[in-house]
């Protein structure tokens, strides 16, 4: 077999290669033209604000908002001195006070009756989250300080009773009550109720809470539940509110 000429091996090299794609390849490696001054970012999803929080917060007659000044303050977690507000909530059942974080922005229309937030930076997500959660705070210390808020606690087992005595030799604070409950222990369970929140049994097997603070109450009615939570075989526990349980079929042998 004979070896090409060396001038067709000189000729053969200088000559470019151009590789071609098959036809149905082209317009996948094309990119769409961006306009002028214009990023092309990766998802073409608007951005959504909070729900919750351009929702304009109605005032109720009788309740007062007073927005404070900025106060520089430590914060407990990085240590970093963090100017916040104090926004005071006050009606005829009580006083509530929130700090709020410097980057909320709170508009009060003392002639709408109405209270509108916003934020300084709607592309960073913590001022996004906190948006929302603000508002959810207001909102509940406003209907708590003019309604207030209520929670039942239903006892369901046999022989589960409560009570709301008064024990003046542990008082925590004057005038406290004391919720007493039997739960099938060899001793009654007692609970002193926290400042804020009153205490009632209409029935042997109810407990009514009822406080301006909604956090403080239901954190009370968790632990009220934790010494009897719901079990799913015979439906038995304390159940807060409106909770149900499924109920699991029977093991048989």
């Amino acid at each position: 077999m004979l070896a090409p000429s060396r001038s067709r091996l000189l000729a053969l090299s200088s000559s470019p290669v151009v590789a071609t794609l098959p036809s149905f390849l082209v317009p996948a490696l094309q990119t769409p033209p961006t306009p002028a001054g214009r990023p092309r970012h990766f998802s073409a999803t608007p951005a959504r604000p909070s729900k919750l929080g351009r929702t304009p917060i109605t005032i109720p007659p009788g309740v007062e908002i007073l927005i404070g000044e900025p106060v520089v303050k430590k914060d407990a977690t990085s240590y970093l001195r963090i100017p916040t507000r104090t926004v005071t909530v006050s009606g005829p059942l009580g006083k509530l006070d929130l700090t709020v974080p410097p980057y909320i922005n709170i508009n009060h229309d003392t002639e709408a009756k109405q209270m509108e937030l916003s934020i300084q930076d709607a592309s960073k997500k913590n001022q996004k989250e906190m948006w929302g959660t603000t508002w959810s705070y207001l909102n509940r210390y406003v209907r708590g300080v003019s309604e207030g808020h209520t929670t039942v606690l239903r006892l369901v087992g046999i022989g589960y009773r409560a009570t709301i005595d008064t024990r003046p030799h542990l008082e925590a604070y004057p005038g406290q009550q004391f919720v007493c409950l039997k739960l099938g222990f060899s001793h009654p369970v007692e609970m002193g109720v926290p400042l804020g929140v009153k205490a009632s049994a209409p029935q042997p097997t109810r407990v009514l809470l009822e406080g301006i603070d909604k956090e403080v109450m239901h954190q009370f009615a968790a632990k009220i539940r934790e010494w009897r939570r719901p079990e799913p075989y015979k439906g038995k526990g304390i159940f807060v509110n409106d909770e149900t349980i499924k109920l699991k079929a029977k093991k048989i042998k």
